[in-house]
């Protein structure tokens, strides 16, 4: 019934309305699936059981995995949070509408360019009840704040973060130097006033969309439940720091707590939508925006890969990916190139539409595999002056080469902007990169003198697709730190 309502729904364009004049009968969400977006925080692509974790135990996201489609080939468009956020929610290159870095602070007062559309425009046309709950990093005020981007409902943080829970509250345990209280930057929103949260942020988080489901049961609803965890500060309580007790490292205790209050989240969400009889009908996605951040030490894992947050090799990019849907996907494995771009169209065309960008590719045919071959020829990212391109088998990266050395950082780990923002050139040479990912996943063999017809290959496709994009950021960068590539310092920029 659903798929054939769905074809149906496809052929005529008038029935988004009559969809939408029915959206609360009581088996209007028996045609077509609920949607939802479990999105994490900078977790790493090595956290979790079903992706090789002998620290932190997750039950619930590999249970996810098992009744679902498990991706080892997935990406996100930036190895940061903001426009790794701007790509998903608008299923196109986040450089072609201007959001290339982290907004550090700026997004009071500015956001991701408001003609977009998102994936809540989409589905909310489409008849769906449409919900965020977390963290939105994409602006504050006016035409950038979530309730003007397709979303029904708000509750969560609009900055990039916030403290989980005052760090003084008996049984908490933390680590780093946030702040012990919220201001109206980092604060919780529900719409736009501001919240009073004193328990931890997830399960407040989790409760907020177990709620959420509740409440639109009954309708087709699209769910993006962005945590912030396990997301700088390291903070957690003791229900799940006792799950850990027998690690020492204060921070490797903290984050596997995080990450274990995520995974409750996941199964709680899971649970309600089985208590309300949606469970078969939901599509539940789950992914991370990014690698996990090196600077906290050895708390987290990208393993296999080599880098992190921040960094253009696979441990910043290449994530974590489930889809479930017990009612229209088969469970199995996915190993082809993908990348969270491609959720926009997949949405539509699970909600019986079609809705494409020139980035976006619906991956529903290809699970099915009623499509062959790979969804995309390239993958792509760009920085600033850092660039990178995938194919199916080889990975080309160029870092600027730099004159700072680390007695330049300052004590946060980051360089000093000029005025301005950090140029896009590279007025000292670039490092190229290449390698083949089939044989060298963790990225440890340099072979661009080895293989320069493929280095000028990728490098040509890449200034196809680069020249098509805006030639000035909507913001310029102001992040950049040091990374050590093979011997050479090169710079980072985010």
């Amino acid at each position: 019934m659903r798929w054939v309502y769905a074809i149906l729904l496809s052929l005529c364009a008038g029935c988004v309305s009559d969809f939408q004049d029915n959206a609360g009968a009581g088996d209007a969400a028996a045609d077509v699936p609920n949607i939802v977006l479990i999105f994490a925080d900078d977790l790493g692509f090595g956290d979790t059981g079903v992706y090789g974790s002998e620290t932190v135990k997750t039950p619930h996201i590999d249970d996810l995995a098992r009744t679902g489609v498990r991706f080892t080939n997935a990406y996100v468009s930036h190895p940061v949070c903001s426009p790794s956020r701007a790509g998903l929610l608008t299923g196109r290159y986040q450089q072609r509408h201007g959001w290339e870095f982290n907004p550090a602070g700026r997004d009071r007062d500015n956001g991701m360019d408001a003609e977009q559309e998102t994936f809540a425009d989409v589905m909310r046309a489409r008849g769906y009840a449409t919900g965020m709950i977390g963290k939105w990093h994409l602006g504050f005020q006016g035409e950038h704040h979530p309730l003007a981007r397709g979303f029904d409902e708000f509750f969560g943080v609009l900055a990039g973060g916030s403290i989980f829970i005052d760090p003084d509250t008996p049984g908490v345990e933390a680590v780093g130097r946030r702040a012990a209280r919220r201001s109206d930057y980092n604060a919780v929103y529900r719409g736009y006033a501001r919240q009073r949260v004193s328990e931890y942020l997830t399960d407040v988080f989790t409760g907020e969309a177990v709620d959420f489901i509740e409440r639109h049961s009954r309708q087709p609803f699209l769910l993006f439940l962005s945590h912030t965890t396990p997301h700088t500060p390291l903070q957690a309580t003791a229900k799940y720091l006792d799950r850990y007790r027998h690690i020492e490292d204060p921070a490797e205790r903290i984050y596997a707590a995080m990450v274990s209050s995520l995974d409750d989240s996941v199964a709680a969400v899971v649970d309600k939508l089985r208590q309300v009889g949606q469970l078969d009908n939901t599509l539940i996605v789950f992914l991370s925006d990014n690698g996990c951040a090196g600077y906290i030490g050895s708390a987290c894992s990208n393993a296999p890969f080599s880098g992190y947050k921040r960094y253009h090799q696979e441990g910043g990019v290449h994530v974590p990916l489930i889809m479930s849907w017990p009612g229209g996907i088969e469970p199995g494995k996915y190993d082809e190139p993908v990348i969270a771009l491609d959720l926009l169209a997949t949405f539509a065309a699970a909600g019986g539409r079609s809705a494409t960008t020139e980035d976006s590719v619906n991956l529903l045919p290809y699970l099915a595999g009623e499509s062959r071959g790979s969804p995309h020829q390239y993958l792509y990212w760009r920085s600033g002056p850092t660039k990178a391109i995938r194919d199916e088998r080889w990975k080309l990266i160029r870092y600027n080469r730099t004159p700072f050395g680390q007695e330049d950082l300052r004590a946060d780990g980051r360089l000093q902007p000029p005025a301005g923002g950090w140029p896009l050139s590279s007025e000292h040479g670039q490092l190229a990169l290449l390698y083949d990912l089939g044989r060298d996943p963790g990225e440890t063999e340099n072979l661009a003198e080895q293989h320069p017809e493929v280095v000028a290959r990728l490098t040509a496709a890449h200034d196809r697709w680069s020249a098509a994009l805006p030639r000035k950021p909507i913001l310029p960068a102001i992040r950049s730190t040091l990374a050590d590539m093979h011997g050479e310092t090169v710079q980072l920029f985010f």
